[in-house]
């Protein structure tokens, strides 16, 4: 088993949003997400917490990817537009910087549709030394 096939069958909260991974590699990672009605806020556009957990997913996908456990350390996220229900989301990780113990990333989360940027996400994890697919 790789790590996106890992991650896939383990993160209960990327299942429960029906996120899925489009491309994995190093240094790059492209998943996609549908609104759903479940998803919306009280104002009728997607909640913050779905964007904040497509990009985290999509972060914990490109960060893992190496095989050794990547826990995030800090993440941040700046909303630029409101995605509405039926709007397919893709998020894209993009290595920044990795050294033995310290990976920077960022996310952004556009909408399938016209390319319009929802949200960018960034993200530093530690790299432990342990490998998160256990033998």
């Amino acid at each position: 088993m790789n790590v996106v096939e890992f991650m896939k069958s383990n993160d209960q909260v990327s299942k429960w949003l029906g996120i899925d991974v489009i491309e994995a590699k190093e240094g790059y990672v492209c998943t996609q997400m549908l609104v759903r009605n479940d998803m919306l806020n009280a104002a009728g556009v997607c909640h913050g917490g779905v964007i904040f957990s497509l990009s985290d997913y999509t972060f914990a996908v490109a960060s893992n990817i190496y095989g050794n456990t990547a826990l995030a350390i800090s993440a941040n996220i700046n909303y630029a537009n409101a995605a509405k229900q039926g709007d397919i989301l893709i998020a894209t990780a993009k290595e920044l910087n990795k050294t033995k113990k310290i990976g920077i990333y960022s996310i952004t989360v556009e909408r399938e549709s016209d390319k319009q940027l929802i949200a960018f996400f960034n993200g530093e994890v530690y790299i432990k030394s342990e490998k998160i697919i256990k033998d």
